[in-house]
C-alpha cells in the first residue's frame, strides 16, 4: 500500500502513522483497552479544527468543499464498523490522512471481484483530478467517516503562495499600506448631512462596515514583486473567507482531469476498461462544472463561516448577517450592503443594493398613487357623467348583453360600477401617469450614481480589463462540443486547426430555439383564448339564472373567476417556462458563462413577459373593441357572442385583472413558495436524517462538521429568479399604472417583506455562494430601460383607448352645449330599432322590464336607425378617433423628452466620485515615483561604494587589485531586491 508524497498534507511528526496499520493491528486481535487508553489521551479532533471550518492540524482553513457518493462493499462496511468502534483516535487518524480511503477501496477490489465499473471510474477520475489540485499548490483532506452514510467530503486549502499567485493572476485589487483622507463636505451641507445622520441612526444597522468613512487605503492589483506595498501585517486576514474561496472556484475551473490508470483482470474487464477508457478520450478535459454535471463530485461549494445561532456561537459575519438583515424585526433599517458585498460577494451585493434603491425610490411613487386614489374618492360624488348614470329618472334602456336569454336592463343598473371606475379613471390619472414616467427615468438615475459609488467604494473601478479576460473561458461544454467535433474530422483524416463551433454547427439549436418559443408564446395565446370563451359561456349560462341577484352578479362573477384561472395558469407556466428556457439555451451551447447567462435571462423574460401580460394587453386593448353591433354582432364558432366591456369602460376591469395578478403572484409565487418549498424540502430532510439516526444513534448524537451542516442546505441557483420576478413586478408598477395607481404602494409592501425573506434565505438556507464579481447588474439594466421606454407608449394608449378621458375631452370641447359634462353619456350611446334584430336573436321575454322596449341603447358612435345610412360609423367616431391619435403622439413625445432631459440633466458619475478616483490614480503616480526615486538613490549610493572600492584597489598591488576587481565584479553580478 504505497501513498503518494504528493498529496501528503500531514505535520511530519505524523507522517508515519498509517491507517491500514492500525486495521491491521486491530484485525490480529489489538486488545481493545488499550486503544480506549489511546482515546482518552488523544484531544477531541473536532475541537481543534473547529467543527469543520480547519483542517485536522487546527491551523489551515478549509477554503472549499468537494463532495462525493461512494458505494461501500460487505467487506468495506465491516471495516468501517470496525474503524467506528476505535473512537476519536483511530478516526482522528483516518481523517488526518491526506485523502485516505485509496486504500480501502483497493482491498475492496481485491476481495470483491464484481466491481461497479462506473464508480471505479469516478474514482479514478477524483484520484486524478486531486492530483492534478496538488499539483496546482492546494492542500487535500479527505472525511468519509461522516454522519451522512455513503457520502465523502475532500477538504481544500489554498496555502500563501498560490492565494499570491492567483491574486496577481486574476488582478484582485487589495488595499495598500497608503491610506488617505476621504473628501468631506464643508459649510452648510455638513451641517445637513449631521442632521440627517443623527435622524436616521435608529434606522442605521449597527455593523462596523456601514459608519462613513473618513479615510481610505488606496488599492492596488496584487503582485508578488510589490508585496512591499500592501498591509501585510495579518496574513490571515489579508484575504478574506470571500477571496480565498473565488480563488479557489478559478483553480478548480481551470484544472482537468485528462488521463485514467486502470488495472482490471481480463476478458470481460478488459473490454469494459478499454469501453471505459474509449469513453475518457471523447470526454476529452474535465473540470470541476464537467465533474459535477457527470456525477463524479456531487456538490463543490464554500463554508458558512460558522453557526448563526445558539447560546455559545462564536462571533461571525454570518450571525451578524442574520441579526442586522436578516431578520424580520430590523425591516425598518437600511441594510448593510458592504456586510453583504465582504460575505457574498458583489454580484449579489449588487442585486441587493438595486433591491434597496429600488424600493426606496418606491416610497414617493406610493404617496403620489395613494394621493391620485384619494383625489378619485373624494370627487366621485361630483363627477357628472357617473351621476348621469346613477340617475333612475334618466331611464336609459340597454340593449341585451347576450342573444335570447338575456333581456333589456336598465344602465342605473351598473351605477356602482360607473362610481368604482372614477376612482382610477379621473383627470389624475393622467398626471400620473407622466409622473411614474419621469420616475423611471430617475430611478435608472439614482441607481447608476449608486452603482457608482459602491464600485468605488469596493474597488472596482478598473474592472474593465479584467471582465474581458474572465468573458472569455470557454465553458466546459463549450470545450467538449469542440472537443467532439475535432475526434469526428480526425476520424475522416481531415486536418483540425483550432476548432469553434459555427452557426452550422448551432443551426439545430437555433432551429429548436425560434420554434419552441413560437410554440410556448402560441401556447399561452391558446390558453388566454381559452380563457375568453370560458368568460363568453358562462356569463351566457349565467344569465339564464332566473334569479335577479344571479343575473346583476354575472359580470363581478364572471370577471373573478376568470382572473384566477388566468392567476393560476400564470403561475404553472412560469415554473414551466423557466425550465425550457434552461434547455433552449443548454443546446444553443454558448461559448462563455456571460454568453450563457445572457441568453437564459432573454429567454426567461420573454416568455414570461408574454404569460404575465397577455390577458392584461386583451382586457385593455382588444376587450370591447371588435363586438359589431346589435343585429350584427361578432360571433366566435357561430355561437358566442364576443364580450363587451362595461358601460363604465373596460378600465375598472383592468383594474380588477392588474391588481389580482400582481398580488396574486406576489403572495403567492413570491412569497409562500419561497418560503414555502424549501420549509418542505428541510422537513422532508429531517425525517431522512431522524430515520437514520434511529439506525445509528451514538454517531448521530455528535455534533456535526461544519460542512456536513452545509451539505444539506439548498444549492445556490442564481441570481435570475430573483431578478426576474421584480422586473416582472416593475412592468406591473409602470406599465399599466395608469389603471392602477395603488400598484407602487403594493409594491412597496411586497419589497420590503421580499428583502428580508431574500436575506434570510441566502443566510440561512442556502449554501454559500461563490464570490463573482461584477460591477453593474448586466442585462437586467436594459431591460429595466426597455420597459421603462414601453411603459410611456403602453400608458399613452391606456388613457387614450381604454379610459374615457379623451372622449370627455372631445365632448367637452366640441360638443357640450353649456361647457360642463352633462349629457356626455347619452352622447356616447347609439340607438337600434329593436325590429332589426336578426331571427333567433331577441330576448325571449321582451316585457322583462314591465314594458315593451322598442328603442335600446348601446356604447358606440353610429348613426341612430332613422338616420338614411343608420348603423353607419359617425362623425363623431372620427373625431373621437382622430384625438386619440394626437393625444397618442403629444404625450409619447412630450413624456419621452422629458426622461431623456432628466437622463441629460443628471451625471452618471457623481461629482464627489470622480474627484476620489482621480485623486486615487493621483496618489498611485505619486507611490510608485517615490518607489522609482528611492530605487535609484540607492543605486547611486551602491555606485559611489564601487568607485571608491575600485580607486582603494588601484593604490595597492596588483594581486590585490585583482582581487578587488573580482570582488568589484561580484557585486555588479548580485541580484538587487529593493
Amino acid at each position: 500500500m504505497k501513498v503518494n508524497k504528493k498529496y501528503s498534507c500531514l505535520p511530519a511528526e505524523e507522517k508515519g502513522i498509517h491507517i491500514i496499520n492500525i486495521r491491521a493491528i486491530e484485525d490480529i486481535g489489538y486488545d481493545q483497552h488499550e486503544s480506549t487508553l489511546l482515546n482518552s489521551l488523544s484531544k477531541n479532533p473536532d475541537a481543534d479544527c473547529k467543527y469543520g471550518l480547519y483542517f485536522r492540524d487546527g491551523k489551515r482553513k478549509v477554503d472549499y468543499i468537494l463532495v462525493y457518493h461512494y458505494k461501500r462493499s460487505s467487506a468495506g462496511k465491516t471495516l468501517a464498523r470496525r474503524a467506528q468502534q476505535n473512537d476519536a483516535c483511530v478516526r482522528s487518524t483516518k481523517q488526518d490522512q491526506p485523502l485516505p480511503g485509496k486504500g480501502v477501496q483497493l482491498e475492496m477490489g481485491e476481495s470483491e471481484p464484481h466491481m461497479d465499473y462506473h464508480e471505479d471510474d469516478k474514482r479514478f477520475r477524483r484520484e486524478e483530478y486531486e492530483g492534478n489540485l496538488v499539483e496546482a499548490g492546494l492542500e487535500l483532506e479527505r472525511d468519509e467517516d461522516t454522519k451522512i452514510h455513503g457520502i465523502g467530503f475532500v477538504k481544500i486549502h489554498a496555502p500563501w503562495n498560490v492565494l499570491c499567485r492567483e491574486a496577481e493572476f486574476l488582478k484582485l485589487k487589495m488595499p495598500t499600506k497608503k491610506m488617505y483622507q476621504i473628501n468631506q463636505t464643508h459649510g452648510l451641507l455638513k451641517k445637513i448631512n449631521s442632521v440627517i445622520q443623527k435622524i436616521t441612526e435608529p434606522i442605521q444597522p449597527k455593523v462596523a462596515e456601514h459608519k462613513p468613512q473618513t479615510v481610505k487605503r488606496l488599492s492596488y492589483p496584487f503582485s508578488r514583486e510589490k508585496q512591499h506595498l500592501f498591509d501585510l501585517s495579518d496574513k490571515d486576514t489579508f484575504f478574506d473567507s470571500k477571496t480565498r474561496s473565488t480563488i479557489v472556484y478559478e483553480i478548480l475551473k481551470r484544472t482537468t482531469c485528462t488521463k485514467a490508470k486502470y488495472s482490471m483482470g481480463k476478458g470481460e474487464g478488459r473490454k469494459k476498461e478499454t469501453a471505459l477508457l474509449n469513453k475518457r478520450r471523447k470526454c476529452g478535459k474535465y473540470g470541476i462544472t464537467s465533474l459535477l454535471a457527470n456525477g463524479v463530485y456531487s456538490a463543490a461549494y464554500p463554508l458558512h463561516d460558522g453557526d448563526y445561532e445558539g447560546e455559545n456561537v462564536e462571533p461571525n459575519d454570518r450571525k451578524l448577517l442574520c441579526e442586522e438583515w436578516a431578520s424580520y424585526g430590523v425591516f425598518y433599517k437600511y441594510q448593510p450592503i458592504d456586510l453583504v458585498r465582504k460575505y457574498f460577494g458583489e454580484k449579489i451585493g449588487l442585486y441587493f443594493a438595486w433591491l434597496g434603491v429600488y424600493t426606496q425610490m418606491l416610497i414617493p411613487a406610493s404617496i403620489v398613487g395613494i394621493i391620485v386614489f384619494l383625489y378619485g374618492c373624494a370627487t366621485v360624488d361630483e363627477n357628472i357623467p357617473s351621476m348621469e348614470m346613477c340617475d333612475q329618472r334618466n331611464n336609459i334602456t340597454m340593449c341585451p348583453l347576450c342573444d335570447k336569454t338575456c333581456s333589456y336592463w336598465k344602465m342605473s343598473s351598473a351605477c356602482a360600477t360607473a362610481r368604482a371606475s372614477h376612482l382610477f379613471d379621473n383627470p389624475a390619472t393622467v398626471f400620473f401617469s407622466v409622473f411614474m414616467a419621469l420616475w423611471a427615468a430617475t430611478f435608472m438615475e439614482h441607481w447608476k450614481r449608486k452603482q457608482m459609488r459602491l464600485n468605488y467604494r469596493w474597488d472596482l473601478t478598473g474592472f474593465e480589463e479584467e471582465e474581458e479576460a474572465v468573458k472569455d473561458h470557454p465553458r466546459a461544454e463549450y470545450e467538449a462540443k469542440v472537443l467532439e467535433k475535432s475526434l469526428r474530422k480526425e476520424h475522416k483524416h481531415k486536418e483540425t486547426d483550432k476548432e469553434k463551433l459555427t452557426w452550422k454547427d448551432r443551426f439545430p439549436a437555433y432551429l429548436t430555439n425560434f420554434v419552441g418559443i413560437i410554440f410556448m408564446v402560441g401556447l399561452t395565446f391558446a390558453i388566454v383564448f381559452g380563457v375568453i370563451i370560458y368568460r363568453i359561456s358562462t356569463a351566457a349560462a349565467l344569465a339564464i339564472s332566473s334569479t335577479p341577484s344571479g343575473r346583476s352578479s354575472v359580470r363581478v362573477t364572471v370577471t373573478a373567476t376568470a382572473v384566477i384561472i388566468n392567476l393560476v395558469v400564470i403561475i404553472i407556466l412560469d415554473e414551466v417556462y423557466g425550465c425550457i428556457a434552461r434547455w433552449l439555451t443548454q443546446i444553443e451551447v454558448p461559448k462563455t458563462d456571460k454568453n450563457f447567462e445572457e441568453r437564459l435571462i432573454f429567454k426567461a423574460f420573454l416568455l414570461k413577459f408574454v404569460n404575465a401580460y397577455t390577458p392584461i394587453f386583451y382586457v385593455a386593448f382588444f376587450k370591447g373593441r371588435f363586438v359589431g353591433r346589435p343585429g350584427d354582432y361578432v360571433y366566435i364558432f357561430h355561437s358566442f357572442r364576443m364580450e363587451e366591456c362595461a358601460p363604465g369602460g373596460c378600465l375598472m376591469e383592468l383594474c380588477i385583472q392588474l391588481s389580482i395578478i400582481m398580488l396574486g403572484k406576489q403572495l403567492i409565487q413570491n412569497n409562500l413558495f419561497e418560503i414555502g418549498i424549501p420549509k418542505m424540502k428541510k422537513f422532508i430532510r429531517y425525517l431522512k436524517l431522524k430515520r437514520r439516526r434511529s439506525l445509528d444513534h451514538e454517531e448521530h448524537m455528535k455534533k456535526k462538521q461544519r460542512y456536513e451542516v452545509d451539505y444539506n442546505l439548498e444549492p445556490f441557483a442564481g441570481l435570475t429568479p430573483e431578478y426576474m420576478e421584480m422586473i416582472i413586478q416593475f412592468g406591473f408598477v409602470t406599465l399599466f399604472v395608469a389603471s392602477f395607481p395603488l400598484a407602487p404602494l403594493f409594491a412597496l409592501l411586497n419589497n420590503i417583506i421580499e428583502i428580508r425573506l431574500d436575506a434570510k434565505k441566502f443566510v440561512t438556507e442556502l449554501r454559500r455562494p461563490v464570490a463573482v464579481r461584477a460591477k453593474d447588474i448586466g442585462i437586467w439594466y436594459n431591460i429595466l430601460r426597455g420597459i421603462g421606454k414601453l411603459a410611456v407608449i403602453i400608458n399613452a394608449f391606456v388613457i387614450s383607448f381604454t379610459s374615457d378621458f379623451i372622449p370627455r375631452l372631445v365632448y367637452l370641447y366640441m360638443y357640450s352645449e353649456n361647457g360642463t359634462m352633462h349629457g356626455f353619456v347619452n352622447h356616447t350611446l347609439s340607438s337600434f330599432n329593436v325590429s332589426d334584430f336578426q331571427a333567433g336573436t331577441a330576448p325571449n321575454d321582451p316585457l322583462d322590464l314591465g314594458y315593451e322596449v322598442q328603442i335600446c341603447r348601446y356604447k358606440d358612435y353610429r348613426e341612430p336607425p332613422w338616420s338614411e345610412n343608420k348603423y353607419d360609423i359617425s362623425k363623431d367616431f372620427w373625431a373621437v378617433l382622430a384625438a386619440r391619435l394626437a393625444f397618442v403622439i403629444v404625450f409619447q413625445n412630450l413624456v419621452m423628452f422629458m426622461s431623456e432631459f432628466v437622463d441629460w440633466i443628471i451625471p452618471d458619475i457623481p461629482k464627489d466620485i470622480s474627484q476620489q478616483i482621480h485623486k486615487e490614480k493621483v496618489l498611485m503616480v505619486e507611490v510608485f515615483m517615490r518607489e522609482e526615486q528611492g530605487k535609484l538613490q540607492m543605486l547611486e549610493t551602491w555606485n559611489d561604494k564601487d568607485k571608491k572600492k575600485g580607486e582603494n584597489c588601484n593604490n595597492h598591488s596588483p594581486r590585490l587589485s585583482r582581487s578587488c576587481s573580482g570582488s568589484l565584479s561580484s557585486c555588479h553580478s548580485y541580484p538587487l531586491d529593493v
